[in-house]
């Protein structure tokens, strides 16, 4: 008897997924995402803000870029991720779709 497939999911699925579903996508393994609480948006806020004023203060040029924001960890199209907080210095890896690399 063969064994199931697994099925591998793409970001094209990501993008497929019903207004409001949010999920993230690990070697083509799809993750749902429960919306934060309350206490982790306070946090996750005060985070950014700290390390955007961080990044002022030293004259910095990164982006810090809060949550929903995609992340393409890799150079194929199975793993998109929503961090929290993202911190982006090298530009040339911005688009409008998110950022393309760590």
């Amino acid at each position: 008897m063969a064994l199931a497939q697994e099925k591998r999911y793409t970001v094209d699925d990501i993008y497929n997924l019903p207004e409001g579903v949010r999920a993230e996508l690990i070697d083509g393994e799809m993750y749902m995402m429960a919306p934060p609480g309350w206490t982790h948006q306070q946090i996750s806020m005060l985070l950014s803000s700290k390390i955007y004023q961080y990044i002022s203060d030293k004259n910095g040029s990164c982006e810090v870029i809060s949550a929903p924001f995609a992340v393409f960890l890799d150079n194929d199209d199975q793993t998109y991720l929503e961090p929290d907080i993202s911190v982006i210095c090298d530009k040339s890896k911005l688009d409008e779709k998110g950022c393309h690399g760590a």
